[in-house]
């Protein structure tokens, strides 16, 4: 096990750090448990924008993960409470599906079909030409462009599917505008985390398997990284970055608390 520095704020990706799919990562439930018997509550982040605080909290449910409703931040999440802050009188736009509804509903913003303040785009298997042609004619008549993560591809059973940074692409491209991105490698979580709960950047850390997502929105953020070699990039990988996370470890089983 490594042992090199204790935190407060353990924010945890979780698609390749905590599960694979249907599947738990290696180390990653126990490592929540000794957390949680040391009475620290993790935060869990997610780029995914398309489930809601309570569907994430059953999925880590059936893999024996008593998870925090309030500690779950998805890219959703985060994009609702982001609008909250900084244009709480603002009507929004959404092309998304029910986790980008729910999150706007939690915090009290109100969605419209036109006239928009914000048009904010999420991830919708069920897109269609109207909506994004009533994204794009929105965001021309001045609406703020938001997105929730940039990802232009993710896996599936069958392969590797269209992201929502590949619709939010399309529309960038029509109308000449660059969106405000609010998931990982962006800041905005994390940032969101820090704003709510009070902690110091020194007591937060950034655990993740991607290093282009995770590690990358930790070290703009100004706090430690922990790498997972269980994910999307490998160790061999991370440690020739010019910027390498502050620790790397196979899985979460190897960090000593």
């Amino acid at each position: 096990m490594t042992s090199r520095k204790h935190y407060q704020a353990y924010c945890l990706d979780l698609d390749g750090t905590i599960y694979r799919g249907t599947e738990a990562v290696e180390g990653a439930v126990d490592f929540v448990k000794r957390l949680q018997q040391r009475g620290i509550e993790p935060f869990f982040i997610t780029n995914n924008a398309s489930m809601t605080q309570q569907q994430l909290q059953d999925k880590m449910a059936g893999f024996g993960i008593a998870a925090k409703k309030e500690r779950i931040m998805s890219s959703a999440i985060a994009a609702a409470k982001y609008i909250k802050r900084w244009y709480p009188k603002k009507t929004v736009y959404t092309v998304g599906s029910h986790g980008l509804d729910q999150a706007l509903l939690q915090e009290g913003l109100e969605r419209v079909e036109e006239q928009a303040g914000i048009v904010l785009m999420g991830l919708d298997r069920n897109v269609t030409y109207d909506k994004l042609a009533t994204a794009c004619l929105e965001i021309r008549k001045g609406a703020i462009f938001l997105s929730t993560n940039q990802d232009l591809a993710f896996p599936s059973e069958q392969g590797f599917l269209p992201g929502n940074g590949a619709f939010t692409t399309m529309v960038a491209a029509s109308t000449d505008r660059v969106p405000v991105f609010i998931g990982k490698p962006e800041i905005h979580m994390l940032e969101a985390i820090q704003h709510e709960s009070g902690f110091e950047k020194s007591e937060m850390v950034m655990i993740g398997d991607n290093y282009d997502t995770d590690i990358q929105a930790g070290i703009r953020f100004g706090i430690d990284t922990i790498h997972v070699n269980t994910g999307v990039s490998s160790t061999d990988y991370v440690l020739k970055k010019e910027h390498p996370p502050s620790f790397t470890i196979e899985n979460l089983g190897f960090w000593e608390l």
